[in-house]
């Protein structure tokens, strides 16, 4: 699964941009320039270096068709050729804006766009250099430009105190719409790859619930069949003289039906013999089971299960087996198992309305440096991913997708995840998760 998955720092040179998406993006500019230069001729009157303007957006929209002739739409680009088209935007408009008045044209805002995808879908250094690209241009527009289109009469001439104020804005606003735009785009694909992990982890948690299912119910079926063929092995032997040359080959097919009977046993206890019995499962049962596997360490475990009011206690409540629950809570226990320093607590509490399990430890805690980050995907003080450092032989590493996928699993199951320390001086991580036992009890006490 985690072959599958990008880390934080190969999200920024993933090419998610298509040649389709840029080649929309500069017909709308083709359209929306055309209209501007032919609405500040014809419309508003003003006189525009028409021939120019207008050979400069039929060279946008050639390469547009070019583009389109050249590869098909669907082409996933690399770092350079979208950066290179990008850059092409960036000193098309850059031409445009000194035909018609430099930055004194208000159009100079448009310098953003091409900056703004470039940081939502390339890497870095791309962005870096159409930005510096950009304020350059706007820089020496700043200083060399044609006229800005106005009345023939009228002499239009902003004070260079107003074009200073404008090239500041301009840089500003680019940097700070490219670094939002940057920000927002990768915490969604971080969020994307880790819901991805997640539904993968679900989906191999829910084959294995299934696989379960079908033991138990082949376990079943091979019951009577086994039974006959020990039934008929040991009348064969009644029959055959003890000196026999097969009387050993009949005891060999009695042992090994009996050893086959033995395992079908182990997969077929009697309480998974029924669907529907088997779908459930007590709270306290429930935690047994997801603890059974941690016993016998140094780490003491200790289970706490009792109704919230001991004077008016309420029925214990049933749970269906979940693959999801399962195994978000199978995670939060192995963590807390392995950052014990020798002992885990597991506390079940039910009400008539909630059920509530606290799983705390006397480890060091979650880390306060990335306490308002827990649960966020990638977000791990575990060794050999990050800030972490690389794991040393033999020690477990993580990703910071564990406490991510668990959370996410249970709250799907209708549960509020709370994570904390406890308070001073004890030391530890405490978890509590609790679900409405109208979303979760199977039992009629609900």
């Amino acid at each position: 699964m985690v072959d599958l998955l990008q880390r934080p720092g190969d999200v920024q040179n993933a090419g998610l941009l298509r040649l389709r998406t840029l080649v929309r993006l500069r017909w709308l500019a083709v359209i929306g320039q055309s209209i501007a230069v032919l609405g500040v001729q014809f419309i508003l009157g003003f006189r525009v270096p028409l021939g120019a303007c207008l050979s400069l957006i039929a060279l946008s929209a050639w390469l547009n068709i070019f583009l389109s002739l050249r590869w098909r739409g669907g082409k996933q680009l690399g770092s350079r050729p979208a950066g290179l088209l990008l850059c092409y935007d960036v000193l098309q408009l850059a031409g445009l804006l000194y035909l018609t008045g430099g930055l004194e044209n208000p159009f100079a805002f448009l310098f953003l766009v091409p900056i703004t995808v470039s940081a939502t879908s390339l890497p870095l250094p791309w962005t870096l250099a159409l930005a510096s690209i950009a304020f350059g241009c706007s820089t020496l527009l700043a200083f060399v430009h044609k006229p800005l289109p106005w009345a023939a009469t009228q002499v239009f001439e902003l004070p260079p105190t107003y074009i200073a104020g404008m090239w500041a804005a301009l840089v500003s606003g680019t940097v700070f719409s490219s670094i939002y735009a940057r920000r927002i785009a990768e915490e969604a694909r971080l969020m994307s790859s880790a819901l991805s992990a997640t539904e993968m982890v679900l989906a191999r948690e829910q084959r294995l619930s299934a696989l379960n299912g079908l033991a138990a119910a082949a376990a079943h079926e091979l019951g009577t069949p086994l039974a006959t063929i020990a039934l008929v092995a040991k009348e064969l032997k009644r029959e055959v003289p003890k000196s026999s040359p097969y009387t050993e080959d009949i005891d060999l097919l009695i042992s090994q039906a009996a050893r086959c009977r033995e395992i079908l046993t182990r997969l077929a206890v009697p309480d998974q013999l029924s669907d529907d019995v088997y779908q459930q499962v007590s709270f306290h049962a429930m935690i047994e089971d997801l603890v059974a596997p941690m016993r016998g360490s140094e780490v003491q475990i200790l289970i706490d299960a009792a109704p919230a009011d001991e004077k008016k206690p309420t029925p214990e409540p049933i749970f269906k087996r979940n693959p999801a629950i399962n195994y978000g809570l199978g995670n939060l226990l192995e963590n807390a198992f392995d950052f014990a320093k020798a002992q885990v607590q597991v506390k079940a509490r039910w009400t008539a309305n909630h059920a509530t399990l606290t799983v705390s430890d006397d480890g060091p805690g979650f880390d306060q440096s990335i306490f308002d980050q827990l649960g966020d995907p990638f977000v791990t003080t575990r060794p050999g991913y990050g800030a972490a450092g690389q794991a040393e032989p033999g020690q477990h590493d993580g990703m910071g997708l564990g406490l991510f996928i668990a959370k996410t699993l249970l709250e799907r199951s209708g549960a509020v995840v709370t994570l904390s320390n406890h308070k001073a001086p004890l030391q530890g991580a405490v978890i509590t998760v609790a679900w409405p036992r109208k979303d979760i009890d199977l039992s009629k006490a609900v």
